[in-house]
């Protein structure tokens, strides 16, 4: 990602917390916003483009978007199409990024938890994970599959961010998508997610052991998602963001047989 997009999303994040109180519907009006910008090059060219004035672009997304979405909405997308991209696509990073940060400040709810489980459900099951990610699937029964799954079983929300997802990929495979929603909306929450892969199931006096030594190392709150998988033999992996941890005795083993092999 360059520096320009880095600075970008930096800006689009404070934009979302200063908003205060946050309506329920303004991520999905955003989201709403990144599917008519993702669905036209000329647009989205337009609106990233920094030779074209700030006036011109708030007037384009003002009759492109006027009647259809809230001053909160066109707000943040006016503040978007102002800011200086590295490429006119990652345009659309920043929409989605504002809308995850808007759905997850806009509830009461765990949506990164969801969100989690949601991938959780997704990588065991085969069929699922077809059914969202493959390219030859029309969206539209996606979408109906993604409605089915978590209407009523999680937020409106999660259930917002997961349509979306499969509705706007971008070359995305759908267990990449969760995860990355997840973070996004635990970091809008103020935490950092810390997923935790181990051949048993961690006991609570465990996890909460692990969870203040990763918080005191890291210096920001983490919260721990738990994987179970039974080939790792032993040990922990853990994964913050691009950080990987790897004390499993699977990994032991590989490291053994690759040193007696050399």
């Amino acid at each position: 990602m360059g520096s320009a997009t880095s600075q970008a999303l930096a800006d689009a994040r404070d934009a979302v917390a200063k908003l205060g109180t946050v309506p329920a519907a303004l991520a999905e009006e955003l989201f709403s916003a990144g599917l008519v910008v993702g669905d036209s090059l000329q647009l989205r060219h337009a609106l990233s483009d920094p030779e074209v004035a700030s006036t011109e672009k708030r007037a384009l997304l003002g009759a492109i978007f006027g009647s259809k979405l809230s001053p909160a909405a066109l707000e943040l997308l006016d503040g978007l199409a102002a800011a200086r991209w590295s490429r006119s696509s990652d345009l659309l990073v920043g929409i989605e990024e504002a809308g995850l940060r808007s759905a997850a400040a806009s509830t009461e709810a765990d949506v990164s938890g969801e969100l989690f489980g949601v991938e959780r459900l997704v990588a065991g099951d085969a069929e699922l994970e077809l059914a969202l990610g493959s390219k030859l699937s029309p969206v539209e029964t996606k979408v109906g599959v993604v409605e089915r799954l978590l209407t009523g079983k999680v937020s409106p929300q999660t259930v917002a961010i997961v349509r979306h997802l499969v509705q706007q990929p971008r070359g995305r495979r759908i267990g990449e998508l969760l995860r990355h929603a997840a973070a996004v909306t635990a970091d809008a929450r103020g935490f950092q997610i810390a997923t935790v892969t181990s051949a048993a199931p961690l006991g609570e006096a465990q996890t909460t052991r692990l969870e203040q030594s990763l918080t005191a190392q890291y210096g920001r709150p983490l919260r721990i998602n738990a994987i179970v998988d039974p080939a790792l033999v032993g040990g922990l992996r853990v994964q913050i963001g691009d950080d990987v941890i790897d004390g499993t005795i699977a990994s032991r083993l590989s490291a053994l047989r690759q040193k007696l092999a050399g």
